[in-house]
């Protein structure tokens, strides 16, 4: 019987490299790996809320860093933001896999999702599940909608 008729799918090559092998690869090209690790919520455990993202990532003199990133989806601030020091990489990230990829400075700006879409993008492997949240549709409110400003200030009700 074909895989096809049974309804199993090959195994995917996602071209992951384990920390080690993303380090080679980062010093050795002047290049970057990734590699993301979902967040959920303690009641809902289905669909995460957010992403911590682990960007390995040349330091220019020979060496490396590690850019790490956490934040819930669909806001406009990181929980975290920190550049750690190649001897200071706590031993659970090292357990990683991560995807060579390329990045921007400016990326690290985006909401969490679209920089995920963006260095899942840059590294050449196809994500056809994957939203496009670059280029969603925006929804705005019309012309002629104000926001009522005189409750910015207004006079707090007691309990």
């Amino acid at each position: 019987m074909a895989t096809e008729e049974n309804n199993v799918q090959p195994p995917f090559e996602d071209n992951r490299l384990s920390f080690d092998e993303a380090v080679q690869h980062v010093v050795q090209r002047d290049a970057a790996a990734f590699a993301v690790h979902p967040v959920f919520e303690e009641e809902d455990d289905e669909s995460p809320s957010g992403a911590r993202v682990f960007v390995l990532a040349a330091d220019g003199k020979g060496g490396w860093y590690l850019r790490f990133l956490a934040g819930r989806f669909f806001s406009g601030a990181y929980a975290a933001d920190e550049v750690i020091a190649a001897g200071d990489v706590p031993e659970r990230v090292r357990e990683l896999r991560f995807l060579p990829t390329r990045f921007e400075e400016d990326w690290f700006s985006d909401q969490i999702q679209v920089l995920i879409g963006k260095l899942m993008s840059a590294s050449g492997n196809a994500a056809p599940h994957m939203p496009d949240y670059r280029n969603a549709p925006q929804k705005h409110a019309a012309a002629e909608v104000v926001f009522p400003v005189a409750f910015i200030n207004a006079a707090k009700k007691p309990h």
